[in-house]
């Protein structure tokens, strides 16, 4: 009696997970496509868990010591390139700029200067040579009386003093132009510290984590905030090295997401050249389809081929044949009679994007209708689900 009373039970839970909804079965017959079974080769695949990350993500650390004076927003705000996320007070890096700019202007000027004087020792000689006092007579006297006749007699060499002036002219351009670079030097390192007070976004993407907040004073190294392309994901996946001879650069592998199952094809953009020497495995990062479902951190489960198993011949069907009824995928089949009769069927992987392999419930050559939403009324044939 218990056995009897729980078949029917399990019988009425099975007729109610199996009925087509209402929409279905007021469908008209001329918008029934039935279509043949057919078997395609399927080769073994391991499922294997992944992670969806970011396709691009930073991390952003303080690099000068400071205050947080402005934080663009909290966890979720997005925000486009360029734009300032962190910035920390910088007032004392402005007026070190400032004195560091004074003495920029400063060597400039000397540089100028020296160029000058060299200029005019090279036309006029010294300072004292070109003084025109005393109508030029002491000049014309130094010049053409005291020079040569200091020279005869070896007390000095006119020469040897000119090019002396000459060369200590150029020596303080040299000197100089050494200042006016120490002084741009200078005012490049305040500026890049300047540019580090700011942490600027790289790329457009969120704010997916914040470490600090205003007010906070901060440390060269500690972190400050996270920020990531959200709306271009990937999916990070540790694949066994012997499965590897099965993954190609560009190749497509389907994967499903944990947000409502969703199944999803995508495509091998990166494959690390090095495995774990702990694990064995090769990390494998596969480019996600735009606009899908979830988001960073989140389950992937991805089925990765296995060459090395052998090849089966499996019936293949569409994804839109299938009627999901709670958890119990299932068919409509045209059965012997003439009449659509609901079979359940166990599916295996996604064959393509519009694709799936049947594990037990369907043979090649029945005929499914294409469509489950344009199912008609059919009830559940346990005989011909035990005969499959």
């Amino acid at each position: 009696m218990s056995n009897m009373r729980l078949s029917m039970t399990m019988g009425a839970l099975l007729a109610g997970s199996l009925a087509l909804p209402p929409a279905a079965m007021a469908q008209p017959m001329a918008a029934q496509q039935y279509i043949t079974v057919r078997s395609e080769p399927i080769g073994a695949s391991t499922k294997l868990g992944g992670t969806v990350e970011p396709l691009k993500e930073v991390s952003f650390a303080a690099q000068a010591p400071g205050r947080i004076s402005f934080i663009a927003g909290v966890e979720g705000d997005y925000h486009p390139k360029d734009t300032v996320l962190v910035s920390l007070n910088d007032d004392s890096l402005k007026a070190k700029w400032r004195a560091a700019y004074a003495e920029f202007v400063n060597a400039e000027a000397g540089v100028g200067d020296a160029k000058v004087q060299y200029t005019r020792e090279i036309y006029s000689g010294s300072a004292m040579e070109s003084e025109n006092t005393g109508m030029a007579i002491p000049k014309m006297f130094d010049r053409y009386m005291t020079r040569p006749f200091s020279d005869m007699i070896g007390a000095d060499n006119p020469k040897v003093a000119r090019w002396a002036n000459v060369r200590s002219q150029g020596a303080r351009i040299q000197q100089a132009q050494a200042r006016l670079e120490q002084a741009r030097a200078a005012l490049q390192e305040l500026r890049a510290s300047l540019r580090d007070t700011k942490s600027i976004a790289p790329f457009d993407g969120v704010i997916v984590r914040k470490h600090i907040e205003v007010g906070d004073t901060v440390q060269p190294g500690m972190p400050l905030l996270e920020f990531a392309d959200t709306r271009n994901l990937q999916i990070k996946v540790d694949v066994p090295a012997r499965l590897m001879p099965g993954v190609k650069q560009g190749m497509s592998i389907p994967a499903k997401l944990d947000v409502g199952d969703a199944q999803i094809e995508t495509r091998v953009a990166q494959i690390f050249p090095m495995a774990d020497p702990q694990r064995h495995t090769v990390t494998v990062k596969l480019a996600v389809p735009p606009n899908v479902p979830g988001g960073p951190g989140m389950y992937a489960e991805v089925s990765i081929p296995d060459v090395t198993s052998p090849v089966e011949q499996l019936p293949v069907i569409p994804k839109t044949a299938v009627l999901w009824r709670g958890s119990l995928p299932a068919v409509t089949v045209l059965g012997s009679s003439g009449q659509p009769e609901l079979r359940m069927i166990r599916l295996g992987g996604f064959v393509n994007n519009n694709a799936v392999s049947v594990l037990s419930g369907l043979s090649p050559g029945d005929r499914i209708l294409a469509n489950a939403v344009a199912a008609p009324t059919g009830v559940w044939n346990p005989a011909a689900q035990a005969a499959q």
